[in-house]
């Protein structure tokens, strides 16, 4: 292929464009137009698949600027665009090219590479053809995790895209294993790591440690249960450790995670918890049983303070999320943790994937996409200048929020 230079980047009037004819259905009712112009479906869809076929081929440029920004137009447009047929007959190109950038990228180059793995697989979804993508990638970006060499952004990326593909596309109980002993021997080592004299954990590898982490949580999640009672065993008088690290994002991943544990070991065996805290009680030293008392108390207490005020009682903040004409809630750990997953890796175009999406709609328990007509839209349509005033109103309130919040910080005390 040649080098088209002159291809534009991908940008958000090609993401506001409902292209597909499949799912030419779906919009958002706030996008709706009463007296717009009439949008020619085919020639913009020949305009997108151009200009993807562009960047494609910008994969395999001899400059790393080049195929760092190809990578980059390349997952803005699998995030907000469904865009299964296109990819189903360009999976294969698709997977050499990010195996290449990920082989011999520098940092950036493999960490745009590694995302770009992560959509082209929520794009695909469970099925044969995300298989064959993850036997390629996937010993590769186990490499890149395992590698001490490579950049810890680079690593840090490659964890979450292998923890994501691995649960969106295996059906291989060994595979799965396998993925999260690769992750575990990556975050376990902030569990071995030295104290300063005020007994905090600090390491430049943190921000590695806690995408090793999430990404393994969220494999948890799949687990059989005799496996998710063998994960709780082994890792939850070892997790409230990390509650005392300098960073604070490994305190909250830290604290979350312990929280999931919680909740799973509630739905799978309510003993799990009580004998862990009671086994071999009377062979220990009195020293080992206070120890033990203040990791427990630690791990009861910081859930029930910080994140969700009663875990034990399964008090969970419900979370309402919108999307076109649907609402869905989040009111678990587990939930929480997938929807966060998926959030950090589609951003602004979450809403629209969880509207159109066959797989997010499968793992959120969503049904089928719900179909919408133009006269639909047009009956939902909230007329401008009720927006303009519900908008101004909403801003007013914000800001209002906030000055208070301002005028009484010196008055907010401590959380714990």
């Amino acid at each position: 292929g040649g080098q088209p230079r002159n291809v534009q980047p991908f940008s958000d009037e090609d993401a506001s464009i409902e292209t597909m004819s499949h799912c030419s259905g779906f919009s958002d009712p706030a996008s709706f137009t009463e007296d717009g112009p009439e949008v020619d479906e085919e020639a913009t869809q020949e305009d997108l698949e151009y200009k993807l076929k562009g960047f494609i081929d910008l994969t395999l440029d001899k400059s790393a600027k080049t195929r760092q920004a190809a990578l980059e137009s390349l997952k803005s447009a699998f995030s907000s665009k469904i865009l299964y047929e296109f990819i189903m007959e360009r999976r294969m190109t698709l997977t050499d090219s990010i195996e290449r950038c990920i082989k011999k990228g520098k940092s950036d180059e493999q960490c745009a590479a590694a995302g770009l793995a992560c959509l082209l697989c929520v794009q695909m979804g469970s099925g044969i053809e995300s298989e064959e993508i993850f036997k390629t990638l996937g010993p590769v970006l186990k490499k890149i995790v395992c590698d001490g060499t490579a950049s810890i952004q680079a690593r840090q990326a490659c964890a979450t895209c292998l923890g994501i593909c691995c649960f969106i596309v295996t059906d291989d109980i060994t595979e799965l294993y396998s993925t999260m002993e690769c992750l575990e021997n990556i975050f376990t080592k902030a569990y071995q790591r030295d104290r300063d004299t005020n007994g905090v954990s600090s390491t430049h590898n943190t921000v590695l440690h806690i995408s090793a982490l999430l990404a393994w949580t969220l494999l948890l999640t799949i687990c059989p249960m005799n496996e998710v009672k063998k994960k709780i065993e082994m890792h939850l008088h070892k997790l409230p450790s990390l509650l005392s690290c300098d960073d604070l994002n490994m305190r909250i991943a830290a604290g979350e995670t312990l929280a999931l544990l919680f909740e799973l070991a509630r739905e799978t065996d309510a003993v799990t918890l009580k004998s862990k805290s009671n086994t071999s009680w009377k062979k220990k030293k009195s020293l080992e049983r206070f120890q033990d008392k203040t990791v427990l108390f630690t791990v009861v207490g910081m859930l029930t303070r910080c994140l969700c005020r009663k875990v034990p009682e399964r008090d969970f903040p419900t979370e309402m999320v919108k999307f076109g004409p649907e609402r869905m809630y989040i009111d678990c750990w587990v939930k929480k943790q997938t929807y966060d997953t998926f959030k950090e890796i589609l951003g602004s175009g979450m809403q629209y994937h969880l509207q159109s999406n066959d797989f997010l709609r499968n793992v959120f328990e969503l049904g089928p996409p719900v179909m919408l007509d133009a006269a639909t839209l047009k009956t939902m349509k909230i007329p401008r200048f009720e927006r303009h005033l519900y908008n101004s109103a909403a801003f007013k309130a914000r800001t209002k929020a906030r000055s208070k919040c301002r005028d009484k910080r010196a008055d907010v005390g401590e959380f714990f």
